[in-house]
């Protein structure tokens, strides 16, 4: 009898080990025969933005997503002050823009997306992953000149404890 149980928690352990429960923005090198994956651990917050510095108008991009429960990206808005050279000065369809005090806003009606892939430019300009009241300096914590697949997905203790937590904590 205690052979079994002795079993049974052997393999209750070695599951909770390797199942995935954690939720967590994964940053994956790509064009790697082995990725590194780097992560943040998510809260119950579902919204997050990236801010990055322009660079020819050199001023803020941001923009503004949301997680949804299918563990999809929700692109909810880009917000910049300048338009022309990479930003547009129009809605598409499935787009409206707005532009008060200075500040253009592009809001999507339904834009989801599984995944996509951030390219860390060698520039020195900013580019930092805002969640909760915390702001992520990704120029810092990943690879200048790599690019990484973003996705939100669930990680194991095994996989959590073989990546790279941002910012070491």
């Amino acid at each position: 009898m205690k052979k079994k149980l002795l079993v049974l928690f052997i393999f209750i352990c070695i599951s909770f080990y390797f199942t995935p429960l954690w939720s967590v923005f994964t940053f994956t090198e790509t064009r790697s025969e082995k990725p590194s994956i780097h992560y943040i651990s998510m809260n119950a917050e579902k919204e997050f933005q990236f801010i990055f510095t322009h660079t020819i108008h050199l001023t803020d991009v941001i923009e503004s997503y949301k997680v949804l429960d299918s563990e999809e990206i929700l692109l909810i808005s880009m917000q910049y002050t300048d338009v022309a050279i990479g930003m547009p000065g129009y809605a598409e369809e499935g787009q409206t823009l707005e532009y008060e005090n200075g500040v253009y806003t592009l809001r999507y009606d339904e834009s989801i997306l599984p995944n996509f892939t951030l390219h860390i430019g060698d520039v020195n300009y900013g580019l930092s992953l805002k969640y909760g009241e915390k702001n992520f300096n990704l120029k810092k914590e990943l690879v200048r000149g790599k690019s990484y697949l973003f996705e939100v997905k669930k990680l194991s203790l095994y996989q959590k404890m073989k990546g790279v937590k941002l910012n070491g904590r």
